[in-house]
């Protein structure tokens, strides 16, 4: 139990001592074994289920194991019993995805607009931004797929733990449209946001990075930013100029 976060811990304390024990060794197992073999992480998962079906968390975690295997209709079928026992949309992104693995990019165009985005987390609003825009794609409508992804987020002076995977996917549909000089400048954008990030990296496990002291000095073409974390925000954030120096 040492192993799981404390909301997971909280969840689990609704069930017996020996239950909870079986079901954490499981999900413990699930997050060890999902990046390197997933088919094994959603037996974990699977087993989970069976001792603690009436767990948010437990369906959740069985979700994302099918998803990562490829069996997207269990994905989007355990998605939406964790909606309905959490209250919480923070999934969304993985249930439009869950549909365009489905080969449906309509319903998850769909899907994706039945809640209202200021109702979810940033980092949330930034996932469903890019599941939408790769529905869009699907459908052949590069278009619909940039305006997808120009929210609020998309802001090359700031780095997010989420702003290297937006600015990726916004190159990639310039790209598409044959904007290539766009496109260009926005890879530049992610790859400084995931330096400015890596320099940043904390001591501890807390989520937000934020800057206390530019001192920045020149890598390259990027930047790198002295920073400190901040207990009480829950995004990870770093100021990281992305502007060449002049020559």
């Amino acid at each position: 139990m040492k192993e799981l976060d404390r909301g997971a811990f909280n969840e689990l304390k609704t069930l017996s001592k020996e239950n909870a024990d079986g079901v954490a060794k499981h999900l413990v197992m699930v997050a060890r074994l999902i990046e390197s073999d997933p088919e094994l992480a959603h037996k974990h998962a699977t087993s989970a289920s069976r001792r603690a079906g009436r767990i948010a968390m437990v369906r959740e975690t069985l979700a994302i194991t099918a998803y990562a295997t490829g069996d997207y209709a269990l994905a989007i079928r355990e998605l939406r019993t964790y909606r309905r026992i959490s209250g919480s949309n923070e999934q969304l992104a993985l249930m439009v995805d869950s549909e365009r693995g489905l080969g449906r990019p309509d319903r998850a165009l769909e899907l994706g607009r039945s809640v209202a985005r200021d109702t979810l987390s940033p980092a949330t609003q930034v996932a469903v931004a890019i599941a939408m825009s790769g529905a869009r794609l699907d459908l052949e409508q590069p278009e619909a797929a940039l305006a997808e992804l120009s929210i609020p987020q998309l802001d090359p002076t700031r780095a997010y733990t989420y702003s290297p995977e937006l600015f990726w996917a916004y190159a990639e549909v310039l790209d598409d449209l044959h904007r290539d000089d766009e496109a260009a400048t926005w890879r530049a954008h992610a790859e400084r946001a995931e330096q400015a990030l890596d320099a940043a990296v904390a001591v501890d496990d807390d989520d937000l990075v934020e800057v206390f002291e530019e001192d920045v000095f020149e890598d390259g073409d990027a930047f790198v930013v002295t920073a400190e974390v901040d207990d009480e925000n829950p995004e990870e954030t770093v100021d990281a100029p992305v502007h060449d120096e002049e020559k």
